[in-house]
């Protein structure tokens, strides 16, 4: 961890006066800081990490400090999950140019990702999720990504933005991500070719009203992430006034909350990167909050992963046995979790909902089941 001090703010937020926790139990005065004084981070579960790069989005300043605005509010929260060591790195520093800011953040990635921890990445501009998925790239290793967004960012731009960073997430050779999947979005700001040619590489996308009807359907969905991209644009205005941009329409706070959790629970997530939030439109700090509280969140939802069983451990499961439409199948229920999952022909076991079970059992195929068998095929 030494090694990436020359990538880093020398001042860590924990050392500012805005750091106001006082009381031993809130999180300012639990968390683990890293930094000169403290390099060790081999008993962190998470690392929290800071880039205000942001020469990607059209209109904005080239640095934000949104970063520290958010653990402000993080740090005066009360600390429910003493078992998961969280550590925070502090801050990449601005690079003379935006190719050199995205190169000291994938340098500070990689090493994260080779400790085995999990990264929560509080950026500036979305585009750094490509930041994000090299990490994997430079592993050769195939993942599935999610992002969770109002908008589709699939422009076809000559320059790099948050407006056409999906183009090279999903395009460049040789590409790396088995599945995609995009949750939110809403379909008047959407090009309907966007989503056929979506449709036809068998990527999964799920519009606001449908993610809404029933939230507890798309826990299946980030079960399976490796990589999950959050543009804060997705949350309606009136829970997001700090948003210059936001539709009346979109998740409640709340909501988006509940999502982050699940990704918490996935046994394979350890990139997370949340983008869009500007510190100097948000006059009452509730952007801040709302951040916050997605970040403790995913550590709530962290608890659950830790606890589940692997399904390959078939003594921790209730296994039901049925056949739908012809085909021989079997459900697990975790005992710990209640979290369900399906078997596909070729034996492999994916995530499911109960609702899934009961289509089976109705003699339906479950359309996640017919999306997976897609895939493979």
């Amino acid at each position: 961890m030494r090694d990436l001090l020359p990538f880093l703010a020398a001042k860590h937020f924990a050392e500012l006066p805005a750091n106001t926790a006082k009381h031993p139990k809130q999180i300012g005065q639990r968390i683990t800081v890293l930094g000169e004084n403290n390099t060790d981070w081999e008993e962190a579960d998470i690392i929290i990490v800071g880039c205000g790069e942001q020469r990607g989005s059209k209109g904005l300043n080239a640095w934000s400090y949104a970063a520290d605005a958010i653990r402000e509010a993080l740090y005066q929260m009360y600390d429910w999950h003493t078992e998961i060591k969280v550590a925070d790195l502090g801050n990449v520093l601005e690079g003379a140019t935006e190719g050199d800011t995205r190169a000291a953040l994938r340098t500070v990635l990689r090493e994260i990702k080779a400790a085995g921890k999990i990264a929560l990445l509080l950026g500036g501009s979305q585009d750094l999720t490509l930041q994000q998925y090299d990490v994997f790239r430079a592993n050769g290793q195939i993942i599935n990504a999610a992002v969770i967004d109002m908008l589709i960012d699939l422009e076809d731009q000559e320059q790099l933005s948050d407006q056409s960073f999906l183009m090279d997430l999903l395009t460049t050779q040789p590409n790396f991500i088995r599945h995609y999947s995009h949750i939110g979005f809403q379909s008047y700001y959407v090009n309907p070719q966007m989503l056929e040619t979506l449709d036809r590489l068998r990527f999964d996308c799920y519009r606001l009203g449908r993610v809404r009807e029933d939230l507890e359907e798309m826990e299946p969905v980030l079960r399976t992430c490796d990589l999950l991209s959050i543009d804060l644009n997705v949350v309606r205005h009136s829970d997001a006034p700090f948003l210059q941009d936001a539709s009346p329409n979109g998740l409640y706070g709340d909501e988006l909350c509940q999502l982050v959790r699940y990704a918490g629970m996935s046994g394979q997530l350890s990139s997370l990167g949340i983008y869009g939030y500007h510190p100097q439109y948000d006059l009452e700090k509730t952007g801040a909050r709302l951040v916050a509280q997605m970040l403790w969140y995913f550590i709530d939802g962290y608890q659950v992963r830790k606890r589940e069983a692997l399904p390959d451990n078939r003594a921790e499961f209730l296994e039901f046995q049925l056949a739908f439409t012809g085909y021989a199948s079997k459900f697990l229920k975790s005992k710990r979790t209640g979290r369900w999952w399906m078997e596909l022909p070729d034996g492999h076991m994916v995530p499911c909902t109960y609702n899934d079970y009961l289509l089976a059992c109705r003699e339906e195929i479950p359309e996640r089941w017919l999306r997976e068998q897609e895939r493979i095929v």
